[in-house]
């Protein structure tokens, strides 16, 4: 058997720290990439991040069963029905697999015709070529990675996956350092050497969150059935779930697109931002994520006034610590931007881009709480419609027209970013206050069947 979660152990600060040092090392990851790759060759690092950009899109649709999951796994806890949460744990390992084999194919066989979409220089579309090519092969471990990771996190096991992270970003380091420059003996292989690198530090952290799902719930391994019924639940949960997140990575890849048509090193300078970005709203990801492992449980107990409050709380935790990190961040910029590049135009611009993001970030701060409240509580639609009225209604042609049309460049496409977040975030708030979320949540006692969704 299974031992029992203690919900009284489940604070927001228990489950927060490991999960923000989790993101905060995924991100580290990535700047690791980013800045080794910017000792080799500034093209490589435009390359890179176009080719990023597309896996980021790939990886929303494995979101659909993992954010699914938490939501179904914690609110079925909250309600006394770990059978069931179990079950849809089976079940989302057993989807995201199939579907991440199906992506890793379509990236194996298109990824060249897919960056020529992106509109790069012939010199960054062999690059991301080589990238992509390799990352997009195996692309479904990371599936199989974010699906076991978010089954430990719904069960409270947050620093279980804190320390597949920190192994992983060691193994990373160490092949990047290795392949790319060549040392000791191996082959230079540059951007391809990245991409190895990566693909096995993923591959073994796949097996360590194997190893840890069979032992924290052994139970996982006695009904490995293919369930429909959780399916269909899953999908109803996360494609809605899911969408708002799709949506603003394809609006990004849109005006990614805009910043290719300004040149390689406008395409460059924001990669190296958006990593500076990372670590000033990390706080509010991981409080937003610790928060919704919360308001899951209140709901699914029908503890609807705990979690309205923990929500307000959480919200202004995230707000204040985006200002701080965004000042000081701002403060130091030129010495950050210096560690990626001599490129003195790079640099100013930057520290323009990082200026308006003290703006930004507050915004932001409102989107990934309250919109992780919401899921949280079942309330899986409205954020989505929000989304794709705000970001492809405001964040899309106000940076084509501010960035590409009227000559602001980045400047101008990080205004749109400013008036994207807040738009949106001031309406999740007004969601949020008015509790219409109370009557869509998906487990109540006596039943296994979600709730039909309405806005």
């Amino acid at each position: 058997m299974t031992k029992n979660i203690d919900k009284k152990q489940l604070t927001l600060f228990a489950l927060t720290w490991p999960i923000f040092i989790e993101i905060f090392l995924h991100m580290l990851m990535g700047n690791a990439d980013t800045f080794m790759l910017s000792q080799y060759t500034d093209d490589s690092v435009a390359a890179a991040g176009v080719a990023n950009q597309i896996l980021n899109l790939v990886i929303v649709m494995f979101g659909f069963i993992a954010t699914g999951s938490v939501i179904l796994i914690t609110q079925n806890i909250g309600a006394g029905k770990e059978q069931a949460a179990k079950d849809v744990a089976i079940m989302s390992v057993i989807a995201n697999l199939i579907i991440g084999l199906l992506v890793s194919i379509v990236l194996f066989a298109f990824s060249k015709p897919i960056l020529q979409i992106m509109n790069l220089s012939p010199s960054l579309l062999e690059e991301g070529n080589k990238y992509l090519g390799i990352v997009g092969t195996f692309i479904f471990v990371q599936a199989l990675i974010m699906t076991g990771a978010s089954i430990l996190r719904s069960y409270g096991y947050t620093k279980d996956t804190m320390f597949v992270t920190i192994c992983m970003n060691v193994l990373n380091i160490c092949g990047n350092y290795l392949l790319i420059f060549g040392a000791f003996g191996f082959p230079e292989m540059g951007i391809q050497g990245a991409a190895v690198s990566t693909v096995i530090s993923r591959v073994l952290g796949l097996i360590a969150v194997s190893v840890l799902l069979i032992k924290r719930i052994p139970a996982l391994k006695s009904n490995l059935a293919f369930q429909w019924s959780h399916l269909k639940n899953l999908l109803k949960i996360g494609i809605p779930s899911a969408g708002e997140q799709l949506a603003y990575n394809m609006s990004q890849m849109a005006i990614t697109f805009f910043i290719a048509k300004i040149g390689t090193e406008a395409l460059t300078t924001k990669i190296y931002a958006q990593n500076l970005m990372m670590f000033i709203f990390l706080f509010s990801i991981s409080v937003s994520q610790g928060t919704q492992i919360l308001i899951g449980r209140m709901v699914g107990a029908k503890k609807y006034e705990e979690a309205y409050e923990r929500c307000m709380k959480s919200l202004y935790l995230a707000i204040g610590a985006s200002l701080f990190m965004a000042v000081i961040v701002s403060t130091f910029s030129d010495n950050l931007f210096d560690l990626f590049t001599n490129n003195e135009e790079i640099i100013q611009t930057g520290g323009m881009l990082i200026l308006l993001t003290i703006l930004l970030e507050p915004g932001r701060a409102f989107n990934l709480v309250i919109i992780g409240a919401l899921r949280a509580a079942g309330d899986v639609k409205f954020p989505v419609y929000m989304g794709l009225i705000s970001m492809w209604g405001i964040s899309v042609p106000v940076a084509y027209l501010l960035g590409v049309h009227f000559g602001y460049g980045l400047t101008g496409i990080w205004i749109a970013f400013i008036l994207d977040e807040w738009t949106r975030g001031i309406m999740m708030y007004i969601r949020w206050k008015s509790r219409k979320w109370v009557s869509k949540g998906f487990v109540e006692k006596g039943k296994t069947a979600l709730q039909e969704q309405t806005v």
